[in-house]
């Protein structure tokens, strides 16, 4: 009898300590941005926006902004890409990327002319093609070892 309570008991246990957390969160699709050729040049966070932002780019890219050039290297080829970020739910303190916002590039071809383009997902994009233009040319660099 008293196996029987005990079984009863740890099936109780069992089927009540299973729930569906992540049924919240199946109407959000998790976008991943995929590089390609471009290399991880910077990233930074803005805490009132609570977005994060990482830049990429190519060999020209890295030397333009090596350089502190006010104008992009011709074949440059830069992406921003800015998230919004949430707490991590596995880790006390630390933040991942959620909802993809914007990539926002710069092409510059063997002419010279910059191009600058946004892919967003909302209706805030940025107006001012120079000045975002400038924002992504003032990022420094990440020296890694």
């Amino acid at each position: 009898m008293s196996k029987i309570i005990v079984a009863i008991i740890a099936s109780f246990l069992f089927l009540t300590s299973c729930s569906n957390e992540n049924s919240k969160n199946q109407d959000t699709v998790r976008l991943v941005f995929d590089a390609g050729q471009l290399k991880f040049i910077a990233s930074s966070l803005n805490k009132k926006k609570q977005t994060m932002s990482a830049l990429y780019g190519n060999n020209q890219a890295l030397q333009s902004l090596s350089k502190k050039n006010d104008q992009p290297e011709s074949g440059t080829q830069m992406k921003l890409v800015t998230w919004k970020y949430h707490e991590n739910p596995q880790y006390v303190g630390g933040t991942i990327t959620g909802e993809l916002l914007s990539i926002e590039t710069i092409e510059t071809n063997m002419n010279g002319a910059t191009s600058y383009s946004v892919n967003s997902s909302s209706a805030n994009t940025y107006k001012n093609k120079e000045e975002r233009i400038q924002y992504m040319l003032g990022y420094q660099p990440v020296v890694m070892p």
